[in-house]
Order: structure tokens, then C-alpha cells, then sequence
């Protein structure tokens, strides 16, 4: 099965303590669909200008991505830049230039209509709910959000918890959200405005998955060096619905190992700048890593 993804496409200029880069391929779709594409097909649906560089669209087709929803609009594509401290896990936003995407409306080509996993990747509540809305029976569909729709767009927010099955945020994000700064309660009253799942992403120190089965802890694999973390929230959401997609058997059997190989591809996304260490990848690395960290985890 196909993954179809929906969010932001854009080109990122980064600074970090190790180096500075200039308009890297970028966006939650462009970061969650590479990542989902090493499991099987995936289904692409965001806008760029006139000026998104042919090479990257080549390398989305090298991914095997599907871009028949990818808008190509007169304009200038999404343009973010933003600086790391030496402690990455602060950082500074130093220009959004929003271009097409300012006007983004996904529609979707019919053959994306009947997609079965569906990823609502990081753009606004409402956005999300207009994919849902054109999709007819997703079999289970994750959302990400961030802490500009809880300011800005909380009803929206909420309205959409209620059509999907997987919430994604971070930390903060969840204690925001649910109004309350324990996290296993937060977590269980997130459950109550309607996900079944809840993930909640603790950067260095791992996620946590609250369910119907319980609880699942999850660490991060140990990194001796970052190079750069942007994006690996979203390539953690394409591998957890990379692997959810394209193994059988029922969603709740396979949703903890789902995290681990989203919990991968997110350590190898922190080891590049941009998608540079992702798009090298071989499958044969994935694997490997997730046999460490399952030995590193066993007791």
C-alpha cells in the first residue's frame, strides 16, 4: 500500500556549530516522505514555485515518490532559515518567506483517494481536515501538529482530533495541549478529545506511545555526533507510517516496532545536514540499526 503524506515542501537554509547550508530540501512531506519511501511506495501531495530546483525533484522520483499531487505554482517556493546553538536542541528562526505555499490548498489526484495510511503531516488544522475530507476510508491516519496551531488554530485542532486515529507532538506541545504538565496524564486526556494513540516525541531522550495496549517507551539510538536535526521529527513520522504501511498484519501488532524504525530514520536524518545522510541510505542500514538498538533495549 501506498503512504500518502501531505505538508509542507520547501527549501531550508541552516546553521548549525558544525557548518551552514543554503537552501537544502526541506518541509514536513519533503522530510516524512523520503524517510516512508524505504518501505515501499509513497504518495506526495504539497506545492513549490517555479523556482524548486529540478535536481530535488529528481530526487524524490529517485525515492520512488509518487508526485502526481506535488503543485508546481508561479511564485517562489517556501523558503525557512534558522540558526542551532551549540545545544541543538534550541534554535532560532531567522526568516519565513511563505511564497505559493501561503496560498496551499491540497487537492487530491483520485488515485490518492483511496489511500489506507495516511500521514497529516506539521500545516495547519485545517488544511489537514480539507485531505481527510477527500480521502474515503483510511484504514488509520497520523497527525502532527506543533505549538503554532495550539496559539492559533486550537478549535481547528480539536475538531480534527476527533477523525484520526494517531496524534504526534512533542513534549511541551503535549503538556499545552491538554493543560496539564504530567505526561502520562497529559497523554490521557489527549485520548479523550479522540486519538487511540498518542506519541509523543522527547527528542534526544526518545518517545513515548500511550494506546489501548499501554504504554510503550522508546529511547533514541545514541548519536556521538549531530549534525543537524532538522527534520527528524517528520522523518520519525515517515518511517513509523513507512513501516506501518508495508508490513501485514494488524496496525496495533506492529505499531511499537513502527516506532523504533521511525526512531532510526530519525538518527540518521541528525547525522547530515538536511536529507543529505537520509537520501544515501540503504535499507540494509536500517535494519542493522534497529537490531542494535533492539539489544541496546533488552533485559
Amino acid at each position: 500500500m501506498s503512504v500518502l503524506i501531505v505538508g509542507s515542501t520547501a527549501l531550508d537554509s541552516i546553521k548549525t556549530p558544525h557548518g551552514q547550508y543554503a537552501r537544502l530540501l526541506g518541509g514536513s512531506a519533503s522530510y516524512a516522505a523520503v524517510a516512508a519511501s524505504f518501505f515501499g511506495p509513497v504518495q506526495l501531495v504539497g506545492v513549490v514555485g517555479t523556482d524548486f530546483p529540478r535536481r530535488y525533484l529528481a530526487l524524490y522520483r529517485r525515492h520512488g515518490i509518487d508526485l502526481a499531487g506535488l503543485q508546481i505554482q508561479p511564485g517562489k517556493t517556501f523558503h525557512w532559515s534558522g540558526e542551532y546553538e551549540v545545544n541543538m536542541d534550541n534554535r532560532r528562526t531567522l526568516a519565513t518567506e511563505l511564497g505559493v505555499f501561503e496560498g496551499f490548498q491540497p487537492e487530491l489526484p483520485p488515485a490518492y483517494r483511496d489511500a489506507q495510511f495516511v500521514l497529516l503531516a506539521n500545516i495547519a488544522p485545517r488544511l489537514q481536515a480539507h485531505v481527510l475530507d477527500q480521502v474515503r476510508r483510511p484504514q488509520f491516519v497520523l497527525a502532527d501538529t506543533m505549538d503554532l496551531w495550539l496559539n492559533t488554530a486550537l478549535d481547528q485542532l480539536r475538531a480534527l482530533l476527533r477523525r484520526v486515529d494517531a496524534l504526534v507532538l512533542n513534549e511541551i506541545e503535549a503538556q499545552q495541549l491538554a493543560g496539564h504538565t504530567n505526561l502520562y496524564e497529559a497523554a490521557a486526556r489527549i485520548h479523550r478529545l479522540g486519538p487511540r494513540y498518542v506519541i509523543v516525541k522527547k527528542g534526544q531522550h526518545g518517545s513515548v506511545l500511550s494506546g489501548p495496549d499501554g504504554w510503550f517507551l522508546a529511547p533514541a539510538y545514541p548519536l556521538r555526533k549531530v549534525v543537524d536535526p532538522t527534520g527528524a521529527g517528520d522523518t520519525f513520522a515517515g518511517g513509523l507510517m513507512g513501516y506501518l504501511a508495508h508490513n501485514s498484519g494488524p496496525v496495533e501488532r506492529k505499531l511499537r516496532r513502527g516506532i523504533i524504525a521511525g526512531t532510526v530514520l530519525a538518527s540518521f536524518c541528525c547525522e547530515g545536514p538536511g536529507l543529505s545522510r537520509t537520501t544515501q541510505l540503504r535499507r540494509a542500514e536500517i535494519s542493522q540499526r534497529m537490531r542494535e538498538l533492539e539489544r541496546m533495549t533488552r533485559f
